[in-house]
């Protein structure tokens, strides 16, 4: 049997849908070693290495660039459909919001968020709307929904009308190369990264969506540098602050690409007085991640909305602490135990609980081992399973209609 995957989202750097779409069509691959899969994307995209990261692939997973013309173009609606036929798919996988809306073949969609429902503000409004536009009929035309999460689940089921019997959660994993790290190794990393000895972490694509605003706004409260420099120092003993006990404050590291809509942010940063204090990486390779993750105080996640959440466990393999903020997505995934979790939009209470981290060690060790346990309940293997039955009800729905 021949499935096809959509491996668009593997011709940029890769960010969560892409490493979403790489390690599922690994895993799946692995597990159903009698049947072949195809990564396909046209050639309007960049060539794509599967084995950029060095790790071997199954022998029966390959990419396939097609080559299209000028209606082939037309991915979706022409081109993909055509090769579709052409390879003759048993099943194709949207692994990002789209399938044809026409195929010869039962189509399986992967719905990571609705955050442009939810909080359209923080996408550029064209993006959002194509996406409003285009979702409910990919929806409605997909043999098979999956989500990250059942709270994105919930949220498909309300917000595009659809059959909770036609929707699968189906959680993802932090990647097998996200372990713990002794400090000594990782330290030429982080000399060559620019990041201090004693320092907080945030990861993750540079938008409005995840609430970096907050952060730096928390991040002022416990700086020493930005507390000597700005009056009112009531907003210290709101954060009940104690990080002048240690000889110096940590630095604040944000390692990820620029997304969308980062001016305010950026403007904010700039007029922080805890400026010189905020660490700007850029894209980070996974290996550099692991040292990061495996080596910072605490990793901070303040996301304002989340289908899955993926950074934060990555951390929690690594053996970080983690903060992050009280939303849906995190409380299914990190649970109460494993992490500290807090309003996303206060401030206040994000800096009282980076200030119990940095000065509390204790508090750092069981969060750290509690993470790692909870980190390694979730496994690719065990998502690859439950993809694999998802195909096997859809191609089994489809021939039931098909007769």
């Amino acid at each position: 049997m021949l499935i096809g995957l959509d491996a668009i989202p593997l011709t940029e750097p890769l960010t969560g849908v892409g490493h979403y779409t790489l390690e599922l069509a690994r895993a799946v691959a692995s597990a159903s070693p009698a049947d072949e899969f195809e990564l396909v994307y046209s050639s309007r995209y960049p060539q794509i290495d599967l084995a950029r990261d060095g790790e071997s692939l199954p022998p029966n997973l390959r990419a396939a660039r097609v080559e299209v013309g000028l209606l082939g173009a037309r991915w979706w609606l022409v081109g993909l459909p055509r090769h579709i036929r052409r390879r003759g798919f048993a099943l194709f996988h949207g692994t990002n919001y789209e399938v044809p809306l026409r195929a010869s073949c039962p189509t399986v969609l992967t719905i990571h968020d609705l955050s442009a429902y939810t909080h359209p503000a923080t996408h550029l409004a064209r993006r959002a709307r194509r996406l409003r536009l285009r979702l409910p009929a990919m929806a409605r035309a997909a043999t098979h929904v999956i989500t990250p999460t059942e709270a994105v689940r919930r949220e498909a089921c309300e917000l595009l009308k659809l059959d909770p019997l036609k929707v699968s959660a189906i959680h993802e994993a932090p990647r097998e190369g996200f372990r713990p790290l002794a400090r000594a190794e990782a330290e030429a990393t982080l000399k060559r990264l620019g990041v201090e000895s004693d320092f907080l972490l945030f990861v993750g694509t540079i938008e409005p969506r995840k609430n970096l605003a907050t952060l730096v706004g928390a991040f002022e409260q416990i700086d020493g540098e930005a507390r000597d420099g700005v009056a009112g120092a009531s907003k210290v003993s709101r954060a009940e602050s104690r990080t002048s006990s240690r000889a110096s404050s940590p630095q604040l590291v944000i390692a990820g690409q620029q997304g969308w809509l980062t001016r305010d942010l950026l403007a904010r940063v700039e007029a922080s007085p805890a400026r010189s204090r905020i660490h700007f990486t850029g894209y980070v390779s996974d290996e550099d991640l692991r040292a990061l993750y495996s080596t910072c105080l605490a990793f901070v996640y303040p996301s304002l909305y989340e289908g899955f959440g993926l950074p934060p466990l990555e951390a929690a393999a690594c053996g970080a602490a983690v903060v992050a903020s009280r939303i849906p997505a995190h409380l299914e995934t990190l649970g109460e135990e494993s992490a500290l979790l807090v309003a996303p939009e206060d401030a206040d209470a994000l800096a009282r609980a980076l200030t119990e981290l940095i000065e509390d060690e204790s508090l750092r060790r069981r969060l750290a081992i509690a993470g790692v346990r909870r980190a390694a309940e979730f496994t690719w293997e065990r998502a690859a399973r439950q993809t694999l039955e998802v195909y096997a009800r859809a191609l089994k729905e489809w021939a039931a209609k098909n007769v």
